[in-house]
Parts: structure tokens; C-alpha cells; sequence
């Protein structure tokens, strides 16, 4: 495949220009004219691939949500309107700020160019466009309303892109906090205790315990600050190979259902995603048994994904949707009653999304309660290391200043 960089004219008299992938030189104008492109100049370039990886990638941005958001609202607009698919993609092709999915788009243009459906186009970049998004761009192709599976990606991505941000926004003050107390700690081990130690040794006065712990933290770390970097190194690297692994994963996002103060929350957020990518699955006319597939992809939490796939091998035995979600103990009895109800109404995708909007409500009331939650723990351990503080060196001062008033 060789690439062609054009200069062309299109239908409205107007000059463009950009590459384009092609085998020759003449499948690229034939596929330039599909575009409705007439081509004035055509050179071929240098095959990047050929000369190796390019490094260049590693430093581009990956694509965002935001970028999935607009790519979602502008489909959506321009297929309603009426304006194929090859058009609408090459459109928001040119205009796109992330490099990314320029790139991306440009393949599937491609692909589009070569007879390809748009869903198994997308397929091809798993990294931007994931298994749910483009089942249910696959659904819209081929009942015809194309438009519709972008609207609703679009609303399922904006939802996503809000509660992450809600996230982010509660948990901003905690890691400041944390931060800001790790800190703290090295410089007095670094640069206050050494004073105090050096004083301390003028006087030949017996220590206390708590002085002496300090003391020694601080000559350890002053000491082997090379050691402690390379645990830590280590650490991290060991911590990233056991949870890349399928049984760390499993383990580490059961343990997150189950933390303290935020367990809850990141429970009810995942079945949140669960029951919003659910009913956009059903709505859009995706197969149960598929749906709950997509959906536990969806999740991105191994544990809770191992949960729907069993209610999913259930159903296939010939158990029904209501039998297999009690069965797998992630819902609250309040919400079983409302899966029931849909089952028996067949409106099990309208009553999944007032769940959804059930959770979420939850999710956005506790986390604007999260930082009230955590700021007594914060305090405490604030009130911990001044405490530790005092008696390791104000101690000892009060002692010695005793004994000099004493003399």
C-alpha cells in the first residue's frame, strides 16, 4: 500500500489537499473522484512504515471522550441530514484537532473506499472506537437508523464524560491533601530533624523512644534515599504485573467494591454504566445474550464482568433476566422489583435506563459528600504526625531546658 499526497478541486470549485492510501496510482484518483475530488496534483510519498516505527506516536495525545462526544454529535447531525457516510467521515476527517483520530478516520475512509460497512471499519481501531461502540453502530447500519445509534452513543458518552468529571472534582481535595502531607514529611526528615539531631548530640542528653525512631527515620533516609527509590520502583513495576494479570485484576476490583467510604460509590457507578449500557444495548435492538456480553466489557471491572457473564451462561440455559440478576447479588431488592416489571412489560430497556438514572442520582448525592467524609480522616492523620512531631522533638527540648534551669 503505497501513500499519495493530492492537491485537488472539489464539487464546489474549492482547492484541497491531504494523502490518501492507496495500491496505485490510478486506484487513488478513482478513489479521490468517489469523494468527489478531482485530482490536479498527485505524488506518491515515502512509505513511513517502511523506515520503521514512528516514534512520533508515542508522544501524540490519546483520543478522549471529548473527541468521541463531538465525533458522535457531528455523525449524527450529518447523517440525519442526509450526507453519506464517506462524505461525512472524510468531512470530519479534515476538521478533527486530535491527530489520532485523524488518523483513524482516514483508514476508514479507506475501508469505507474498499466496500467496507462503517462499523467494521471502526472495528480496526479498538483503541478509540470499543466493542460497544461499535456493535451499536453495526445495529444502526443495518435497521437504518444510523443516525439514532450516534445520538445515543453520543448521550451514553456525555453521561460517561460527566460522571468521571464528578469524580475527579471530589477526590481533587483528598489527593492535594495527601500530596501535600507526603511532602511535608520528606522535607522534615530531609532538612528540620538533622537540626534537631545535631543539637540534641551538643548535649549528650538521654533520648526519648519517639525522638530516637525520628531520628533514625531520618538518618535511613538521608542514608539510603537510593534504596528507598529503588522499593518503590520496584513496587510499582510488581504492583502494574500483578494487576495486568486476569486473577490480580479480579482481585483488585473486588477489593474496590469493598473500600471503605468509597466502595459504595464505585459500586454504584459501575452498575450505573451497567444498567445505562444495557439499555442502550436493548434499545438500539442488540440481542440480549450479546448485550450482556458487550456490557461486561463495558463495566471495565473484571469482578462485576465475571458476574454478568454468568447471568448471561444462565440465560442461555433458559433462565430468565429477572432469576439471573438476583441470582448474581449486585442489586438492591428496589431495583429487582423494577427488572421484574420491565420482564413482564417487555420494557425492560426504558425501566434498565430509570435504574440507571437511579444510580447516578446516588453516585452524584455521595460524592458531593465524599470530601466531608474524608476530611476528618485527613485531620486525624494531620493531628497524627504533629503529635508525633512534638513529643519527638519538643520533648526532649522541654527537658533539657529543665535541666539548664535546674543548673
Amino acid at each position: 500500500m503505497a501513500k499519495y499526497s493530492f492537491t485537488g478541486r472539489e464539487i464546489s470549485g474549492e482547492l484541497t489537499e491531504g494523502t490518501i492510501d492507496a495500491t496505485d496510482e490510478q486506484t487513488a484518483v478513482r478513489m479521490l473522484r468517489a469523494r468527489n475530488v478531482t485530482p490536479i496534483r498527485l505524488t506518491q510519498t515515502e512509505d513511513k512504515a517502511a523506515m520503521g516505527p514512528d516514534i512520533s506516536n508515542w508522544f501524540t495525545p490519546n483520543v478522549t471522550l471529548d473527541d468521541l462526544v463531538i465525533f458522535c454529535r457531528q455523525m449524527y447531525s450529518l447523517t440525519r441530514a442526509g450526507i453519506s457516510i464517506l462524505r461525512a467521515v472524510s468531512g470530519l476527517a479534515e476538521s478533527s484537532n486530535s491527530r489520532r483520530m485523524r488518523d483513524a478516520l482516514q483508514d476508514v475512509i479507506a475501508q469505507l473506499e474498499r466496500g467496507r460497512g462503517l462499523s467494521s471499519a471502526l472495528h480496526r481501531h479498538p483503541k478509540i472506537f470499543n466493542q460497544l461502540f461499535v456493535s451499536v453502530v453495526h445495529v444502526g447500519e443495518n435497521t437504518g437508523r444510523l443516525d439514532e445509534a450516534f445520538q445515543q452513543l453520543a448521550e451514553y458518552l456525555e453521561r460517561e464524560q460527566e460522571t468521571r468529571k464528578q469524580i475527579k472534582a471530589a477526590t481533587r481535595y483528598p489527593i492535594f491533601v495527601v500530596i501535600a502531607i507526603t511532602v511535608a514529611f520528606v522535607i522534615l526528615n530531609i532538612f528540620v530533624i538533622p537540626k534537631f539531631a545535631d543539637m540534641f548530640a551538643k548535649f549528650n542528653a538521654e533520648l526519648p523512644l519517639m525522638t530516637r525512631i525520628l531520628i533514625g527515620t531520618s538518618d535511613f533516609m538521608q542514608n539510603y534515599w537510593w534504596l528507598l527509590i529503588i522499593l518503590g520502583a520496584l513496587a510499582v513495576y510488581g504492583s502494574m504485573r500483578y494487576l495486568a494479570t486476569e486473577h490480580g485484576r479480579y482481585r483488585w476490583d473486588k477489593a474496590r467494591l469493598r473500600m471503605p467510604i468509597v466502595g459504595s460509590i464505585v459500586n454504584r457507578s459501575l452498575l450505573g454504566r451497567y444498567c445505562r449500557s444495557f439499555a442502550m444495548m436493548l434499545r438500539s435492538g442488540v440481542p440480549l445474550t450479546t448485550a450482556l456480553n458487550l456490557t461486561a466489557d463495558a463495566v471495565d471491572n473484571a469482578y462485576m464482568g465475571d458476574k454478568i457473564i454468568t447471568m448471561r451462561k444462565n440465560i442461555e440455559k433458559g433462565e430468565n433476566l429477572t432469576r439471573v440478576s438476583a441470582n448474581s447479588g449486585l442489586f438492591t431488592p428496589m431495583v429487582m422489583q423494577m427488572i421484574r416489571v420491565g420482564e413482564e412489560t417487555g420494557r425492560v430497556d426504558e425501566l434498565m435506563q430509570e435504574v440507571s438514572d437511579f444510580y447516578e442520582r446516588e453516585v452524584d448525592y455521595d460524592l458531593k459528600g465524599l470530601t466531608a467524609k474524608i476530611e476528618p480522616i485527613l485531620i486525624v492523620v494531620v493531628a497524627i504526625m504533629v503529635l508525633i512531631l512534638a513529643l519527638g522533638i519538643f520533648t526532649p527540648m522541654w527537658d533539657m531546658m529543665g535541666a539548664i534551669k535546674g543548673n
